[in-house]
C-alpha cells in the first residue's frame, strides 16, 4: 500500500483529458469561468464564483494539501485543447486507507461531453491502483441532482443522507453520500466505465 505522496506531481490522463496538480498561477486559466460562470458553483460549499471566491478557494485548497489532507487537480480537455475546470482528492485518511473525491467543476462547454466520466475514471484508477484504496467516498447537495445523477453514472452507491449536516452559504444543506469500494472497482465498475468510455469516443 503506497501513501500518497504530496510532494509529488502526478499526472493523471489519455487520449481526451490530463490533470495535473493546481498550482497558484492557475488562477489566471480559471478566472474566467468564476466571473463569465458565477453559477457552476451554486450548489458548492465553498464558492469559486467571482475573483475574490476563486482566489480563496484555491488558497483553501493549497492549505489543506500543505496538511495533507487534499491534491488538488486542474483539469484540461485534450479534444478542445483548453483547461476546464477542477477536482480533488480530499480528506485523505491513510490510516483508514480512504479518500473522498469531489469539489469538482467544469465550464459549461465541456459538461455533458464525457470529460467527467474521463477524469473520474483516472481519479479512480489512481486510488485504487496506485494508491491501493480500500474506499472513495463521494459527497453532494441532496438538491444537486445533476451532481447526483453523475455520480450514479459511474457506478457509486448511495449509502444515505446526512440531514443537516453542515452549512452552506443559503443555510443548512442535506449532504447525500455515495461510495465506490476496491473489490466494486475491480469487479465490476473498472471495466463498466472502460467500456462506457469507449463507446463515447
Amino acid at each position: 500500500m503506497k501513501q500518497l505522496d504530496f510532494s509529488r506531481d502526478y499526472i493523471l490522463e489519455n487520449e481526451c483529458v490530463l490533470l495535473r496538480p493546481l498550482q497558484p498561477e492557475d488562477f489566471e486559466l480559471l478566472k474566467e469561468f468564476s466571473i463569465n460562470e458565477p453559477e457552476l458553483w451554486t450548489y458548492s460549499l465553498v464558492s469559486g464564483a467571482g475573483e475574490e471566491n476563486l482566489r480563496t478557494y484555491m488558497k483553501a485548497a493549497f492549505a489543506d494539501k500543505s496538511k495533507e489532507t487534499a491534491y488538488p487537480f486542474i483539469v484540461f480537455d485534450k479534444r478542445t485543447q483548453r483547461f476546464v475546470g477542477s477536482t480533488r482528492f480530499y480528506d485523505y485518511q491513510p490510516k483508514h486507507n480512504t479518500v473522498q473525491l469531489g469539489y469538482t467543476w467544469y465550464g459549461k462547454e465541456a459538461q455533458g461531453t464525457g470529460l467527467n466520466k474521463n477524469c473520474k475514471f483516472l481519479l479512480l484508477q489512481f486510488a485504487f491502483e496506485e494508491l491501493g484504496l480500500d474506499r472513495v467516498e463521494f459527497r453532494a447537495d441532496n438538491n444537486n441532482k445533476r451532481s447526483i445523477a453523475a455520480m450514479k453514472s459511474i457506478g457509486c452507491t448511495v449509502e444515505g443522507v446526512l440531514r443537516s449536516n453542515c452549512a452552506s452559504p443559503t443555510g443548512r444543506r442535506d449532504s447525500i453520500v455515495l461510495s465506490i469500494l476496491k473489490d466494486e472497482w475491480f469487479d465490476v465498475i473498472k471495466s463498466t466505465l472502460s467500456q462506457q468510455l469507449l463507446l463515447s469516443h
